[in-house]
C-alpha cells in the first residue's frame, strides 16, 4: 500500500521517491493543493474499491496516516 501511494505521489509532486517517507507531510513537504490531493484520494477509491469520507481525510496530514485509513476502508470492504 505504502509504495503504491509513493508511486503515485510521484505523478503529482517533483520530489524524489527515495525521500518520501510515512513521516512525509502532504501540504508542508510534498506541496500538495487541495485539488491534487482530492485526485489523489479518487485514484485510491477507484483502485482499491473504496468509498473515501471527504471529513475524514481533512485530518490525514502524513502518507502513513493515508496508508492507515485506506488500510482499515480496504479490510472493512
Amino acid at each position: 500500500m505504502f509504495e503504491d501511494l509513493k508511486e503515485k505521489l510521484g505523478e503529482y509532486v517533483d520530489v524524489p521517491l527515495d525521500e518520501i517517507t510515512e513521516d512525509t507531510r502532504f501540504i508542508e513537504d510534498l506541496g500538495l493543493n487541495s485539488f491534487e490531493f482530492m485526485s489523489l484520494l479518487g485514484y485510491l477509491e477507484e483502485e482499491y474499491d473504496i468509498v473515501v469520507d471527504e471529513s475524514e481525510v481533512r485530518g490525514l496530514t502524513t502518507v502513513g496516516e493515508a496508508v492507515e485509513y485506506i488500510e482499515k476502508l480496504t479490510e472493512e470492504s
